[in-house]
């Protein structure tokens, strides 16, 4: 159960980025083939899985022909990983998985922020560490998508760069990694409304205790007299 407003949309962006993330980080179109090469040798690639229509090792060291698809770290491509994995790559992955973690960890937590009580003393934590969780994730999602940005469909890497676009799995990486920001901030911020919630009522009762606790010492007193 959604509590306020706030917590509506935060959840609402954090559904929609955690949809997104899921697939761009399980699909294999990170970088792709515009169609317009008649035999290209590269098709597509995500962060897991890489299409070659026959590509030749550059080195030439090596009489081997990659076709099809396959997982990026198959022990036929050892032989091409200073290709097919170059820094940056590798550091497009890392941050993009720590992105994924923060998503998949945070799906338990945003679990129990629907079914637990407002008034529950550990809400507030919990959405503190919801908001934390998914701000972090969104800072190295955004690491990741600058570094593939700049870097995925430049010259140096796939063969026929020119034909090579940035395809819609990245897309939605993007859109998925934006969106994590304001999910994590609008938990914060409802975090920081029912913290103050709480001292506000702490505060209201306690003047009532005082007022209280005077009338029965006055009572007292009365009947003592």
């Amino acid at each position: 159960m959604v509590h306020s407003k706030t917590g509506f949309f935060a959840l609402s962006f954090y559904t929609i980025a955690t949809l997104f993330i899921i697939l761009a980080f399980a699909s294999p179109f990170w970088l792709v083939t515009d169609g317009k090469l008649k035999n290209p040798k590269f098709i597509k690639i995500g962060l897991w899985e890489v299409c070659f229509n026959g590509f030749e090792e550059v080195h030439h060291w090596y009489d081997t022909v990659f076709k099809g698809c396959w997982w990026i770290f198959e022990e036929e491509y050892y032989i091409i990983h200073d290709i097919l994995l170059p820094g940056f790559f590798i550091a497009t992955q890392f941050f993009f998985t720590i992105t994924t973690c923060c998503v998949l960890a945070s799906m338990f937590m945003a679990y129990l922020y629907m079914n637990k009580d407002k008034d529950d003393e550990n809400y507030v934590t919990l959405l503190i560490t919801l908001g934390t969780v998914l701000v972090i994730g969104g800072f190295s999602g955004l690491i990741s998508v600058v570094i593939f940005g700049a870097r995925g469909d430049g010259r140096d890497w796939m063969p026929n760069w020119e034909h090579n676009d940035l395809g819609w799995a990245f897309a939605l990486g993007v859109i998925g990694v934006i969106f994590l920001f304001p999910a994590g901030i609008l938990f914060l911020v409802e975090a920081r409304v029912q913290k103050y919630k709480k001292l506000h009522e702490m505060q209201s009762r306690e003047p009532s205790s005082h007022t209280m606790h005077e009338r029965k010492i006055g009572f007292s007193g009365h009947t003592d007299i």
